[in-house]
C-alpha cells in the first residue's frame, strides 16, 4: 500500500506544475500513467472517473483524486489530491508576486501570448485522449468534429449539442 501511495505522489506531483490554468491539460498524462503505465484502472474506469469529475463542482483536476481513490482508497485520494494541488499552489503563490511586479514588462507579455497556443494544444490533446479511450471510432470523432464546427460557427447551445450527440449514439450504436 505504501508503495502505491509513493507511486501516486511521484506521478502526480510533477503533473501538478502543468495544471496551472486548468486540469484538462494533463488528461493525456493522467490516462497514460493510470491506465497504460501503472495499470491502476481500466479504460472504462478512466472514462467513468472522467465523467464523474466533470459532473461534480470543483477543479477539473478532481480526476486525479478519483484515480487515487480507485487505486488506494481514502489514503490514495488524499495523497493524489495533495500531489496534484499543493506543488502548483505553492508555485502560483510565489509566481503571482513576481508576475505582479513585472506585469508590464515585454517578457511577461510574451510569455502570456506564448502560453495561449500551448494551452489550446494541450486541451486538444486531452480531447483526443478521451475520444480514443471511449473507443467510439469514426462516429465519435465525426460527432466531435461536427460539434466543434457548430460551436465555432453558430450560437447553438452546447447543452443541445450534448443531447443531440447522445441521441445520435443511442440510435446508431448496436445494442450490446
Amino acid at each position: 500500500m505504501i508503495e502505491i501511495l509513493i507511486q501516486l505522489l511521484r506521478v502526480f506531483a510533477p503533473l501538478s506544475f502543468l495544471t496551472i490554468g486548468g486540469g484538462q491539460s494533463i488528461i493525456p498524462a493522467i490516462h497514460h500513467q493510470s491506465v497504460e503505465a501503472h495499470h491502476w484502472i481500466t479504460n472504462a474506469q478512466f472514462l467513468d472517473l472522467f465523467a464523474l469529475s466533470r459532473l461534480t463542482p470543483g477543479p477539473k483536476s478532481l480526476l486525479v483524486t478519483l484515480v487515487g481513490w480507485q487505486t488506494a482508497g481514502l489514503a490514495g485520494a488524499l495523497v493524489a489530491s495533495f500531489a496534484i494541488f499543493v506543488p502548483s499552489a505553492v508555485l502560483v503563490y510565489y509566481l503571482a508576486k513576481l508576475w505582479a511586479r513585472y506585469e508590464d514588462s515585454l517578457i511577461i507579455k510574451a510569455v502570456e501570448r506564448g502560453m495561449v497556443p500551448v494551452a489550446a494544444g494541450m486541451i486538444l490533446a486531452a480531447t483526443g485522449t478521451i475520444l480514443r479511450a471511449a473507443e467510439g471510432g469514426a462516429w465519435a470523432w465525426g460527432v466531435a468534429a461536427a460539434a466543434t464546427a457548430a460551436l465555432f460557427w453558430t450560437r447553438i447551445s452546447p447543452i443541445l449539442l450534448l443531447a443531440l450527440g447522445g441521441l445520435l449514439f443511442v440510435l446508431i450504436q448496436p445494442a450490446t
